[in-house]
């Protein structure tokens, strides 16, 4: 099989080595040349592109299945919109040979705030910020696109594992005042990610909306403990955090159910908690 990875970063690296190991040809797009020297001591493929230049991905390589994971370099772009919408539209517009699967990794960012309410892929969408926004407005560019037939859209809950604990300095450095308890965090750590990715690729899921959430989101206040727990920190004195962020509340809270993608994939997780997926993560980064 060809593969062809648009955002070969944390999550994509990851997707494109599964298949790698498994003997299939994968072309990764990079800005980079010492990350294309890098891709291909691997055994990848590098195309050096730009998608927010047109010009650079209108030949891209045919490909069997087309993973779109691009994330925001926020050190050289300044739109999220460019990015993800005009981005992906530069891409489509380079794709010569239709593809028998596009896969569009979309965010749970999508949904907006439910007041701590369960959600699925049927409920409404309503983004209150930028990210959502512009994830949702590619979710309806890839529906109205001449490849909607072959595309796959994949909501990601927040994507954490080896360095990437995104409290892990905060609370190391004592910075508590800046934390808000409130809400659930939705979560799914890398590693099942790409797994999941690899299985909707295997059964060439098309026309189809998942989330990809571990489905068991914690209270922030949960997450923070245990984090401070395993790095041998002091309690994080919270009645005091609470009081200082009443105005600092999280403006998309809900609990992302992943129902769905059990029903398609069974429960394939190997990290169905945070829990579970913040002892590795932690102790790869020791």
């Amino acid at each position: 099989m060809n593969r062809l990875v648009l955002g070969c970063g944390y999550l994509g690296l990851r997707v494109a080595r599964l298949w790698e190991t498994k003997g299939d040809d994968v072309y990764v797009v990079t800005r980079s040349k010492i990350n294309a020297e890098k891709f291909q001591r691997e055994g990848m493929i590098p195309v050096i592109a730009d998608i927010t230049d047109s010009h650079t991905v209108k030949d891209l390589p045919k490909a069997d299945t087309i993973l779109f994971s691009v994330g925001m370099d926020r050190k050289k772009y300044d739109s999220v919109h460019n990015v993800y919408v005009n981005g992906l539209k530069n891409v489509l517009s380079g794709i010569k040979a239709p593809p028998s699967q596009l896969i569009y990794v979309s965010s749970t960012g999508v949904y907006g705030n439910f007041e701590g309410a369960w959600i699925d892929e049927n409920s409404p969408t309503n983004p209150s910020r930028d990210g959502g926004k512009a994830c949702l407005a590619a979710e309806e560019v890839l529906r109205d696109c001449r490849f909607a037939t072959q595309s796959c859209i994949l909501r990601f809950a927040g994507i954490y594992g080896p360095q990437r604990v995104p409290t892990k300095t905060l609370i190391q450095s004592q910075q508590w005042k800046k934390i808000s308890s409130d809400g659930y965090l939705n979560l799914v750590h890398v590693d099942d990610g790409a797994r999941i990715i690899q299985k909707v690729a295997e059964q060439a899921v098309v026309q189809e909306t998942f989330n990809v959430s571990d489905g068991n989101p914690p209270k922030r206040k949960e997450y923070y403990r245990f984090i401070a727990e395993q790095l041998g920190l002091s309690e994080i004195p919270w009645e005091e955090t609470e009081t200082l962020n009443t105005n600092t509340r999280s403006g998309s809270n809900k609990r992302v159910s992943n129902k769905k993608l059990i029903a398609q994939f069974g429960n394939i997780f190997l990290y169905e908690t945070f829990r579970t997926g913040l002892r590795q993560a932690l102790a790869v980064d020791e």
